[in-house]
């Protein structure tokens, strides 16, 4: 695929290190006294690197490369410690990279560990955007007698509680939503629901994230599914889900199409 990586000019790379600090993804590193880019797997293209370089040795061009993957990134990430963590989910915060954010917050919570907070948007205990208490003003409107009906068509609906051979999988219209979003979304059964088979999940206070990958490719394998929509919410922590659903595809060697959908908190589609 095309897109945007970096490209390092050996001629003028001096190989002074000070680009290296710069990009916690582990993306660069000094070699034979030269700045190498290592793995286009490993270079997210967003250029943090660039503005270190005193040579200007450093730029992001177009050109055929292997996707980013915030997964493997993680795993080099989390083996250098507290710091690098930080460093790199700032990192993703500063260019307002929100799914490969979410996706490393995913990880960090499947392997148990604490998400360090990243100035006035920390996800550390009590001033996560997830959880950070918000009063929401609603206009008083005259209640109607109308009766809103329920389009939900089968249970249970907790991936915890699924099970991966019930015959109303078969062909069917998946709809996995975040477990805040009916809350939020008041015409939740009528945009999302109708005509869809329901799962449910939390990918930030749930255990067994690796059983809920195990279990919806179990699905997406076995039942010829024939399509995906992703409901999440808009905080950092709900890109778990899509996360999730991405591995499960990928476990199950299929090919499915997927929507995905954000519902604000104030409880719009954004």
């Amino acid at each position: 695929m095309k897109r945007q990586i970096i490209e390092i000019n050996e001629e003028k790379c001096n190989g002074c290190g000070l680009c290296i600090p710069n990009c916690p993804e582990g993306a660069l590193q000094i070699i034979d006294g030269k700045a190498r880019l290592i793995s286009d797997l490993f270079c997210d293209g967003l250029g943090a690197c660039i503005g270190e370089c005193p040579e200007g040795a450093i730029k992001t061009v177009e050109r055929e490369a292997e996707p980013y993957d915030e997964a493997k990134v993680m795993e080099n990430i989390i083996k250098a410690g507290p710091n690098t963590i930080k460093a790199h989910l700032k990192h993703l915060k500063d260019h307002d990279q929100k799914e490969y954010f979410g996706q490393a917050v995913a990880i960090l919570l499947r392997k148990g560990l604490p998400i360090p907070k990243i100035e006035e948007e920390s996800c550390s205990s009590g001033t996560c955007p997830g959880v950070a208490a918000h009063s929401i003003e609603r206009e008083e409107k005259p209640v109607n007698d109308v009766e809103i009906k329920s389009e939900l068509k089968q249970w249970p609906v907790q991936l915890h509680l699924l099970n991966a051979n019930a015959p109303y999988f078969k062909n069917a219209d998946l709809l996995i939503a975040a477990d805040c979003v009916p809350f939020a979304y008041a015409n939740f059964h009528q945009r999302f629901v109708k005509g869809k088979i329901v799962i449910n999940f939390c990918p930030k206070l749930d255990s067994g994230i690796d059983s809920y990958i195990e279990k919806l490719a179990e699905i997406f394998k076995n039942q010829d599914i024939r399509s995906i929509t992703i409901v999440k919410m808009e905080v950092p922590c709900c890109g778990g889900v899509e996360y999730i659903v991405q591995k499960a595809i990928e476990k199950a060697g299929k090919f499915l199409m997927v929507k995905t959908y954000t519902i604000s908190i104030n409880g719009e589609i954004i």
